[in-house]
C-alpha cells in the first residue's frame, strides 16, 4: 500500500463528501478509493468511516486522523513546491575552491555578471592555489588549472584550454632586449611558478624542441605573485593566454616568441557526483564556462 496515496484518497473522501465525488477529483473507480481507504484502515487497525448505502459518518478516530492528514499533505505539499522553485531559481550558500589567479585576476570580469545574473546565491570563494579535498571541507565546487587530471570520482568539465605563452613588460624589453629565438633566453631572467615542471620546454613550427632551465632569479608559488614581478618588469615569465588576455591587449605585457608552442593548460570545473546537481552549482558552472569560453575565442 502506498501510505501517501491512501491518506490522500480518506482526505479527498472527507472533502469530497463521498467515494463518488472523491473518485472524480482523483480522477479514479470508486472500488479504488474504497479499497484504498479499506487498506489504511487495516494498517492503522481502526475505522476511520461509518458507512451505508446513504450517507458516511467519520468515527473519532477518523476526525483524529482527518487532521493528522491534512497537516502531513499540506506539508509534503509545500516540501515538493519548494524543492521544485528550488531546482528552478538557483539559491542559498555556493562554496567555490578556486586557485589564486582566478579569485584575483579573472574576478573582476566574471564576479559582477555573475551576482547580476543569481542575485540569491551567496558566493564563497575560497582562493588556494593546493588542491582541496572538496568532500571533506564542505565545497560545492572547484576551478582547477592542469595539464590533466588524475581518475577521480569527482565530475570534472572543461572549462576551456588555454595555450601557455611567455611574456615580460615593455620596460624590461628596453632594458634588457627582446630574445629573437630560444637558446637566446638563457641570457635573460626567467621567473618561475614553485611547483611546476622546473623546465620550459619550447616547440617550433618546424618540429624542433628546446628545453630551457630558467635562472631562478625569482620564483613563487603563486601566479598572482608571479603576474605581478612580470609587470613590474622582472623578467620574463610564462603563463596562459586566458591569465594575460587583458595585459597583452592593453600593452602592459609584451608576448615573446610566439612562433613558439609551450603546451597547453586545461581549466575544470569540479564538482561532485550526485543524481541531481544542485541548480547553485549548475548556475555557476554554466556562467563560467562561457566566460572563459568566449575570452578563449577571443583571443584565438
Amino acid at each position: 500500500m502506498n501510505q501517501l496515496s491512501a491518506m490522500r484518497a480518506f482526505r479527498c473522501i472527507v472533502e469530497a463528501k463521498g467515494f463518488s465525488a472523491a473518485a472524480e477529483r482523483l480522477d479514479t473507480t470508486h472500488s479504488t478509493i474504497s479499497r484504498q481507504l479499506q487498506q489504511l484502515e487495516t494498517e492503522l487497525g481502526v475505522q476511520l468511516i461509518n458507512r451505508n448505502t446513504r450517507r458516511f459518518s467519520l468515527t473519532g478516530a477518523g476526525e483524529q486522523y482527518y487532521a493528522a492528514c491534512v497537516d502531513i499533505l499540506d506539508r509534503v505539499d509545500a516540501a515538493s513546491q519548494a524543492m521544485a522553485q528550488g531546482h528552478q531559481r538557483p539559491e542559498g550558500l555556493l562554496r567555490v575552491s578556486v586557485p589564486l589567479v582566478v579569485g584575483t585576476l579573472d574576478l573582476p570580469h566574471w564576479l559582477p555578471g555573475f551576482q547580476k545574473r543569481y542575485p540569491d546565491i551567496e558566493l564563497e570563494l575560497c582562493c588556494d592555489d593546493q588542491f582541496v579535498d572538496l568532500v571533506a571541507e564542505g565545497f560545492d565546487v572547484a576551478i582547477r588549472i592542469a595539464s590533466g587530471l588524475a581518475d577521480t570520482t569527482l565530475i570534472a568539465r572543461t572549462l576551456t584550454v588555454s595555450k601557455q605563452v611567455l611574456v615580460a613588460s615593455p620596460a624590461y624589453i628596453r632594458i634588457h632586449g627582446l630574445p629573437r629565438t630560444a637558446q637566446e633566453l638563457d641570457k635573460h631572467r626567467l621567473l618561475t611558478f614553485i611547483g611546476a615542471s622546473s623546465d620550459w620546454e619550447l616547440s617550433s613550427a618546424r618540429g624542433t624542441s628546446v628545453k630551457v632551465t630558467p635562472n631562478g632569479q625569482f620564483r613563487s608559488n603563486t601566479i598572482s605573485a608571479l603576474h605581478a614581478a612580470t609587470l613590474a618588469g622582472a623578467g620574463i615569465a610564462c603563463f596562459t593566454q586566458a591569465t594575460v588576455r587583458s595585459d597583452l591587449a592593453l600593452g602592459r605585457l609584451v608576448s615573446i616568441l610566439p612562433n613558439y608552442s609551450l603546451g597547453e593548460r586545461h581549466y575544470y570545473a569540479i564538482y561532485p557526483q550526485a543524481r541531481y546537481l544542485a541548480p547553485k552549482v549548475r548556475a555557476f558552472v554554466d556562467f563560467i564556462t562561457d566566460y572563459y569560453q568566449m575570452g578563449n575565442n577571443a583571443s584565438t
